[in-house]
């Protein structure tokens, strides 16, 4: 296998990532007919099939799959070579790029990289996206680290890490006042406008399976994907939001807002999110250091 020609395995990579052959030729910016003798090259070379045609789409074979794997290795490692070379990552300042899923907690992040605030070695870099937009960037190396409430699973094409760094309580809150020492829970969920995270949040599926587990129905006045626009809302609409502490940290400390209930076993979970590397930041390694979270669960 000395004389592997990396420039074909090239082609047949992206072939693969993209499924049709037409669509990897204007990509790669060559002629369909020499992308399609490139590989049959390379399969002659490895003695089978890569592809099984069908019609204008390409599907691949039991083998097409393993060498996808080993491509998928080859080329992930190029694109972290060039990520340390063109941030210059050897060098005295260490550039940190994060990215955060856009519906995480702003609170959270900054507590969480609150070590290397003011740092003068360290150049940070937060984007933030949804999270299948991130694990793309994070598979090039054009990320260091995602901080998500999601967990994601590893696999052969997907080489992740994913490490729970935190636990937060989910509460009730709302305005400070006599309302809050009367309020009663559940029974004035319904006599209260009730701020809700969005229908596909975890925090929220908790939430519910409660409620339901208690026989309350609760109509949400409001339901909110973002946690600083729910942080918004639980400061200034006057309803009760059930949200994660964390959030609402600094109202509660102000006393612009007060905890009228901790839910037991309503928690949201802290991911971060690395990707398998040869060379590892010695700042992010600080960060992701286990004894910062010996306690998951803050208060």
């Amino acid at each position: 296998m000395r004389d592997l020609n990396f420039h074909h395995l090239y082609y047949f990579w992206t072939v693969a990532k993209e499924g049709h052959l037409t669509r990897s030729a204007q990509k790669l910016c060559v002629s369909q007919s020499a992308l399609s003798s490139q590989i049959r090259q390379l399969e002659d070379r490895l003695g089978h099939a890569l592809f099984n045609r069908e019609g204008r789409s390409l599907r691949l074979t039991e083998v097409g799959y393993l060498v996808l794997e080993y491509a998928e290795s080859i080329f992930t490692l190029g694109s972290e070579l060039l990520a340390i070379m063109e941030h210059g990552e050897l060098e005295r300042v260490q550039r940190l790029r994060i990215g955060a899923v856009a519906t995480l907690s702003r609170n959270f992040q900054e507590n969480f990289l609150g070590p290397v605030f003011g740092e003068a070695e360290v150049k940070l870099v937060i984007h933030s996206a949804g999270l299948e937009e991130l694990l793309e960037q994070l598979k090039v190396h054009k990320l260091d680290l995602i901080l998500s409430n999601r967990p994601v699973a590893a696999g052969s094409a997907t080489p992740w890490r994913c490490q729970r760094i935190a636990q937060q309580s989910v509460c009730l809150v709302g305005p400070a006042g006599p309302a809050a020492d009367r309020f009663r829970f559940p029974e004035d969920l319904r006599n209260v406008k009730v701020l809700l995270p969005g229908p596909n949040s975890e925090i929220r599926s908790q939430f519910d399976l409660l409620c339901e587990e208690m026989g309350v129905k609760v109509d949400p006045y409001a339901e909110v994907d973002d946690m600083a626009m729910l942080r918004l809302l639980a400061r200034d609409s006057g309803g009760v939001a059930v949200v994660p502490e964390v959030v609402v940290q600094d109202e509660l400390r102000s006393g612009c807002l007060k905890k009228y209930r901790v839910l037991d076993d309503v928690v949201e979970n802290f991911y971060a999110i690395t990707a398998k590397r040869h060379f590892e930041l010695p700042v992010l390694t600080g960060l992701l250091d286990p004894s910062r979270y010996a306690d998951s669960r803050s208060s």
